[in-house]
């Protein structure tokens, strides 16, 4: 086993305890917990990045997609959050479709 691949076997299993340790710790918190509701800001925040980013400064195949499409993806994605209760994966499934439906237009 060369050090890369300890490397990666450490990594894994470091990332699947941790992983074991929060469901654990999660298994015992009422959905009211400051711990939970602090885990949900900081999901919503790091999806938040990847959208910002994705629509900014897209990478491989997205980058075919013109700015308008991503824009009104963005749209839509934001208008159904919060027509839906603020319900992320409709949301997201609904901007993406808006996309789509732009580039084919476009």
């Amino acid at each position: 086993m060369t050090a890369a691949d300890l490397a990666l076997a450490l990594t894994a299993l470091a990332c699947l305890g941790l992983r074991l340790a929060g469901v654990w710790l999660a298994g015992g918190l009422t959905s009211e917990h400051p711990a939970i509701a602090w885990a949900t800001a900081v999901a919503q925040a790091t999806l938040a990045a990847f959208v910002t980013l994705a629509i900014v400064a897209p990478a491989g195949a997205l980058a075919e997609v013109p700015l308008a499409a991503r824009l009104a993806g963005l749209a839509v994605g934001i208008a159904a959050c919060l027509a839906m209760h603020r319900r992320m994966l409709p949301a997201l499934m609904a901007g993406l479709a808006a996309m789509v439906v732009v580039r084919a237009l476009l």
